[in-house]
């Protein structure tokens, strides 16, 4: 399968300019999963909420996932992207898969990171695990790496790849996902954008060093910092079905869920 991500820096706002660069970039791109970064068109920094309302989109009549849509279909692959999502009067920060007919699944950011909490809508969607032909996949979007609960639900519900846009600012997500990818036995593919949200409250700096990390927690590949970068490359999605450890472990059927009752009280108690 190949697979790869698009790193590059939207412009905030921008959503025609943004889409027209991700469209002439992946045009020519032989792929069959791409990742895109979080809240990929409309930038991130919002101000307000007014700002969410004014750039978010309802994907049933997008534009910008009619014209992904038709990518899709020309190059024939599939595109995991973050989206700026209206659904009636919420608001999420979402990640939609798209394919040659559409939209094939919306996934709604679970866990809203800092002043998220003032613009978004807390998601609502249970976590899925989504086919791409023989090869399972799972989504999540940027801070949801700092709960494990996340990726080890997708990996229980037999994910092969965890797709994760993300728009990154702390500067220890990337190696945290190595030990997702380890403790998973999955590939993980992070796309993360770079540069600046430079808004009237202040300034963002994004990290960059999208990734793409094996299971067993092997870093495949790393982008720089602050370069746009389109890496591709072909992997084997059975290789994250082996969930052994040792001879006599596995990562999964080893758990022993019946002693790990308080992950599902809320805050602990």
């Amino acid at each position: 399968m190949r697979v790869g991500y698009y790193q590059y820096r939207p412009q905030f706002g921008k959503v025609s300019h943004n889409l027209n660069k991700v469209v002439k970039k992946l045009g020519s791109a032989a792929a069959d999963l791409i990742v895109l970064p979080e809240l990929a068109f409309t930038g991130y920094y919002f101000r307000n909420k007014a700002e969410v309302k004014a750039l978010a989109e309802d994907p049933g009549r997008s534009v910008t996932v009619d014209t992904l849509t038709a990518l899709c279909k020309k190059q024939n692959f599939r595109i995991v992207t973050g989206f700026t999502e209206k659904a009636r009067d919420k608001y999420f920060n979402s990640a939609l898969l798209i394919g040659p007919r559409g939209v094939e699944h919306v996934y709604r950011k679970l866990h809203l990171f800092n002043e998220e909490k003032k613009w978004f809508d807390e998601g609502n969607i249970p976590l899925q695990v989504n086919r791409i032909g023989p090869v399972r996949i799972g989504i999540m979007v940027c801070f949801d790496w700092v709960f494990p609960e996340v990726t080890r639900t997708l990996a229980l519900q037999g994910a092969d790849i965890i797709c994760h846009p993300s728009n990154l600012v702390l500067g220890y997500c990337q190696q945290t996902m190595l030990t997702r990818c380890l403790e998973n036995k999955v590939y993980a593919i992070t796309t993360n954008r770079f540069g600046y949200d430079n808004r009237p409250q202040g300034n963002l700096r994004f990290t960059g060093r999208s990734q793409i990390v094996a299971p067993g927690g092997t870093l495949i590949h790393r982008a720089a910092s602050q370069r746009e970068e389109l890496f591709i490359m072909d992997i084997d999605p059975r290789l994250a079905r082996d969930k052994s450890i040792t001879p006599h472990n596995e990562v999964l059927r080893d758990r022993r869920p019946e002693y790990y009752k308080a992950l599902t009280q809320k805050k602990g108690k």
